[in-house]
């Protein structure tokens, strides 16, 4: 008896993953997760120097994980390793900004949290890897938003001249955000192949600005120039399929370094002499670790960055928004803030929704020490 209730049990669970299994596979045919890039697109991706086997490659040798670490070993981290404070116990300071009003005449930038940012240049609105979504992942069971005191939405954005997509990651293209905007979108700026997810979702493949490594577009009175990250991409199990990259953005009077995500590399050092100085250089910082450290910086790394790049001031973002990685919420804040003054750079830490007046450098509190 014992030995047939055992079986009944065993075909329950077999049954089971056999429907995880299959919706799994099914949800993944969904237009959420994009698009492979086909025809002259595939053709020009194929032509680059970085592009061997069907899949992009960094310029340095970059492991997806450390030496001596293992994929078992991250999961055991991130799942059964106690996590202290990555989820801050009280809503997160907010600046509620009425961004339809901004006035036309000041050039300035507003983070909306983690890797979202408004800039405003030479009267042009350019908004950089929206999201907007409750999660930054496929599925809601991870990478949850934090509390905050006021949670930003794709309603809140006003018309969008240059919209920028550095890559596909789910934190950085997300798929609900996209569909909201798109139609108040009047140009898109992104890194090669990304062009067929937004394409399959309904953009018009006439205004967008694919770029590669070292390729430049001219956008009104910007020119845009894609240049190198260390990252990698994937919206799927696949990886490195499109590219990844940081750009430049010139204006009449400002150049401007978006980072996108990318670890530390001698690649920081070679842009600042190409395309350098910049007076601004928005970096990455947060869901770092040891285990993956080729691929996202840690806080003094970041320092290290914005010197290379020879800016003249930085602005630390993919932090206080999602925790996709073990470290304490505030402590990617707290860490650079300590290499800033150790090393003489000047940080620009705005509130979520702070206007930052982009010709008025002024120091800014650090509100994250009045969090918890």
């Amino acid at each position: 008896m014992a030995l047939k209730v055992l079986k009944f049990f065993m075909q329950i669970i077999l049954i089971l993953l056999v429907v995880i299994l299959l919706g799994g596979l099914i949800y993944m045919r969904s237009e959420r997760f994009g698009a492979s890039a086909e025809g002259e697109r595939l053709l020009k991706m194929q032509q680059q120097s970085n592009y061997k086997d069907g899949v992009f490659e960094n310029l340095e040798h970059t492991p997806p994980l450390a030496e001596g670490t293992t994929y078992s070993d991250m999961i055991r981290s991130f799942f059964f390793s106690k996590k202290e404070r990555n989820i801050p116990s009280s809503p997160l300071p907010v600046v509620k900004t009425d961004l339809k009003a901004l006035p036309s005449d000041s050039d300035l930038y507003v983070w909306f949290g983690h890797s979202s940012y408004l800039l405003q240049l030479d009267g042009k609105k350019i908004l950089v890897d929206p999201v907007f979504s409750t999660y930054a992942s496929p599925v809601r069971i991870s990478a949850k938003a934090f509390p905050m005191q006021y949670k930003y939405t794709p309603e809140d954005i006003p018309e969008i001249d240059i919209l920028v997509i550095t890559h596909d990651h789910w934190d950085h293209l997300d798929y609900n955000t996209f569909m909201a905007i798109k139609g108040r979108v009047n140009h898109i700026v992104t890194s090669l192949g990304v062009a067929a997810h937004l394409e399959k979702w309904g953009y018009p493949s006439q205004q967008i600005s694919e770029l590669c490594w070292g390729e430049s577009a001219q956008i009104g009175s910007f020119t845009f120039t894609a240049t190198t990250s260390r990252h990698f991409s994937g919206r799927t199990f696949k990886r490195n399929t499109t590219l990844w990259s940081s750009f430049v953005v010139q204006s009449t009077t400002l150049k401007i370094f978006i980072g996108g995500d990318s670890g530390y590399g001698k690649h920081f050092k070679q842009i600042g002499e190409q395309y350098g100085p910049f007076d601004y250089a928005i970096l990455e910082n947060g869901q770092y670790n040891p285990m993956w450290k080729y691929i996202h910086m840690m806080p003094e790394e970041v320092i290290l960055a914005a010197k290379d790049l020879n800016s003249q001031y930085t602005i630390p973002v993919h932090n206080s928004k999602f925790a996709l990685a073990m470290h304490p919420w505030d402590e990617p804040m707290i860490r650079i803030a300590n290499a800033a003054q150790q090393h003489n750079i000047s940080l620009v830490t705005p509130r979520i929704g702070e206007i930052v007046p982009l010709k008025e450098y002024r120091p800014l509190p650090y509100w994250w020490e009045d969090v918890d």
